[in-house]
Parts: structure tokens; C-alpha cells; sequence
């Protein structure tokens, strides 16, 4: 077994929900509490477990069944099933999915449709080409349309354009929705536009009383306009949905989907120097903090992994890394799809600097400081130690795709 404490940050945070479902199920059993007047009162019925053979045995050390159990989101208690036998119309929704994963902004896309597709309605999912995700239903996805073909692979989007039109001829949903991002849905969004012959709204932050607000004027400006078949979402604009889960039922089209002759070649993806990427716009950073005690190692992981690398204020003011590698609140504001923070306690300026991050992974000494509260995932242990067995971990992991494919 090995010693790394892992811990359930979603159970931790239904656990701080009251108005989560399974609010109560993540509760601990109450044992012993202070009477009316100051005597310790204990509860017989909680204190025990039944045994192979029926009885209820008493239990006073707390190690068995019936003390203070870890929590965990998979108890018995499930989330409420959301179902749509007959959906009355769809909302359809094309996410980004990049890594071939629904990130942050997908999922807020996806709890917008929600808002409009109501009780009648069913959200329909459509995805280009294969995909790594498997929390679809807990999403919020009613129906999921998966376009598979090489001709959709890459960079295509005159062909996709062509699969969005197919899709609604066939379900003419009342809502179109795509993230109006930089990782295609924005260009995508664009162009099945002015293939539709419609005016789609942009950059559009909430969706309230039967009009779009959305951004304009540099940014410094709302502008509302009625509700639009089209529409091109921002960031955040809605609670994600983690309340329900849903079916996720697989549909299909029923005609194939006209080829386009493509104008556009696709060269494949270019090699990038992550030290060259700007840390706005770096989607995987490995940031170090005062607990790095091994700079150089710290590189060296860096570089195996193929991140970008950041720090702390403590990192930074103490020369180990330059300023524009500062992150939080007095440097740059990340919104990395992975973060992983290596030895950093997590001042408040530093949560606040990552707070629009996807992922975070903490590697820490302490499991009581902020950054562990605040991870994802949480890795306590010597950070020297860890990192190394991530170095080894990458390597054994490369050499075995070589022999693969050789």
C-alpha cells in the first residue's frame, strides 16, 4: 500500500452543500453531543453494527462500522436520474471537447442549455470524431450524437459545418449553442452561421427573460438582444449542471453527411516550446512554491512533462524563477486546463490566480494548507521524492510507446 493520502474533493464539497441531494448521505453519524445541561449525551443506536448473524454489536473503539467512516460520493445514495422519454424539442450543444475531454467551459455551456431546454426539452450533445470522456450523463447530456469519420479529424471545419447541417435537418433544434472560444467553437459557431443565413449572438455571458446579454464594446458594454437561434456562449455563463445526471442516450443520424471539397489542408499540429508559451494562454503549467527544495529537479520534471512552468511570490522574490513566471493575483491569472502546484501553500493571492483553472494537483507536505483544500487531486509526500517518480513514470511510459511502435 502506498503512504500518498488521497482525498475526495467532490464528496468534501457536497458535504458543505445544503442544497446538494446527497447533502445528508455525506453527513458522519452523530455519536455524542452536549445536553441542555452540560451532560454528554450518547446515541445507542449509532455507536454499533449488525453482525454475520443479526445481532447489533457494540462497537466503543470507533474502528468498526458504525464509527466515523471516511466519506465518499459513492454511496448508495445516487444522484436523481433526469429523464426525457419524449423530448418535445432539443437544445443542441457542441462542445469544444478539447483533449477529447469537456472542459470548464463546456460544462457551463452545457448547464445554459439546460436553462433553456426546461422540463419538455432534451439537451442533444454533438461531438466530432473519438473522444476520452465518460461523465457525459453527469454533465448533462440527454442525447449524445457522436460524428465519427477521418474526414472530421483535424482541422476541418468547412466538413464539420457540413455534419451541423445535417444534424439539423434531422432534429431541428430550437437552440443551437457553441462556446465562443479560441479552441474552434467560436470560428465553428461563425461560420455554420453563414451557412444557416443567421445572425448568431456572441460573446454572450447570460441568457435571462427571453433576451441574450452579451458582451461588447471591448469588453466594457452589455448588449441585450431577444433570445437567438444561435448562439455563441462565453465563460461561465451558467451554473454547470451537478445536481441530476442524465441518460446520455447514444442517437444517430439517419442520412450520411455530404463531403465538402475541403479548401483547407491541415498540416498537423506544430511542436511548441512550453517555455515560449505565455502563461494566459498555457493549458498545462507546473508551477513550484517555497517547498521546492530541488530547483533543478523541478526543471527537469518540467520538461518531461512537457509543461510550462510558473511559481509562486515566495519562488519568484527569492530569484529562483523570473517575474513573468508569477502567478496569482500580483502576477498573471492563468486558466490552464491542468495546474499542478508543486510545494505551495496557497496564499489567497494565488488561489485567486488560478481560480478559472480546470484541474488543479497539489504536491504537498502539509494536508491541512489551502492549496490542498483547494486541489483536485492531492498528493501528500516529500516533493523531491515525487517528483522523481514522475520523471521515471514518463520515461518507462515513452519507452513502452517505442517498443509499441516498433
Amino acid at each position: 500500500m502506498s503512504d500518498i493520502i488521497r482525498r475526495d474533493p467532490r464528496a468534501e464539497w457536497i458535504a458543505r452543500n445544503r442544497l446538494h441531494p446527497l447533502h445528508a448521505a455525506m453527513q458522519p453519524a452523530q455519536h455524542s453531543w452536549m445536553g441542555p445541561n452540560g451532560l454528554i449525551r450518547k446515541n445507542p443506536h449509532g455507536v454499533g453494527f449488525i453482525g454475520p448473524n443479526g445481532i447489533k454489536r457494540i462497537d466503543r473503539s470507533g474502528a468498526q462500522q458504525g464509527g466515523a467512516t471516511k466519506r465518499s460520493a459513492a454511496v448508495e445514495v445516487q444522484l436523481p436520474l433526469h429523464q426525457v422519454p419524449a423530448p418535445a424539442f432539443y437544445i443542441s450543444v457542441v462542445p469544444d471537447m478539447v483533449g477529447g475531454r469537456l472542459s470548464s467551459h463546456d460544462r457551463d455551456l452545457l448547464g445554459l442549455a439546460h436553462q433553456l431546454a426546461g422540463k419538455d426539452g432534451a439537451v442533444l450533445a454533438v461531438v466530432f470524431g473519438e473522444h476520452k470522456e465518460n461523465a457525459f450523463a453527469t454533465a448533462g447530456v440527454d442525447r449524445l450524437l457522436v460524428l465519427e469519420g477521418d474526414e472530421f479529424s483535424g482541422y476541418a471545419p468547412e466538413q464539420r459545418v457540413q455534419g451541423l447541417r445535417a444534424v439539423d435537418n434531422q432534429f431541428s433544434p430550437r437552440h443551437w449553442l457553441l462556446p465562443d472560444s479560441r479552441s474552434g467553437g467560436g470560428e465553428l459557431g461563425r461560420r455554420f452561421a453563414a451557412a444557416l443565413g443567421e445572425r448568431p449572438a456572441t460573446r454572450v455571458w447570460q441568457v435571462k427573460d427571453q433576451e441574450c446579454i452579451g458582451r461588447a464594446g471591448a469588453g466594457l458594454q452589455d448588449l441585450a438582444r431577444p433570445v437567438a437561434r444561435l448562439i455563441l456562449a462565453a465563460a461561465e455563463c451558467a451554473e454547470p449542471v451537478s445536481e441530476t445526471r442524465h441518460e446520455a442516450l447514444p442517437v444517430e443520424l439517419s442520412t450520411a453527411v455530404a463531403r465538402s471539397l475541403s479548401r483547407i489542408e491541415d498540416l498537423g499540429a506544430v511542436a511548441v516550446d512550453p517555455a515560449a508559451i505565455p502563461m494566459a494562454e498555457a493549458e498545462f503549467i507546473f508551477s513550484g512554491g517555497n517547498g521546492v527544495k530541488d530547483w533543478g529537479l523541478f526543471h527537469r520534471t518540467a520538461e518531461a512533462l512537457g509543461a510550462t512552468e510558473g511559481a509562486s511570490r515566495v519562488a519568484v522574490d527569492d530569484g529562483f524563477m523570473a517575474r513573468d513566471r508569477q502567478v496569482g493575483a500580483s502576477g498573471t491569472w492563468v486558466t490552464a486546463r491542468v495546474y499542478v502546484a508543486v510545494g505551495i501553500s496557497g496564499a489567497i493571492q494565488h488561489l485567486q490566480g488560478i481560480g478559472a483553472c480546470d484541474k488543479v494537483v497539489a504536491i504537498n507536505l502539509d494536508p491541512g494548507c489551502d492549496m490542498i483544500k483547494r486541489a483536485d487531486l492531492s498528493v501528500i509526500g516529500e516533493s523531491a521524492e515525487i517528483l522523481q517518480a514522475l520523471i521515471d513514470a514518463v520515461a518507462a511510459y515513452r519507452n513502452e510507446a517505442k517498443r509499441d511502435a516498433a
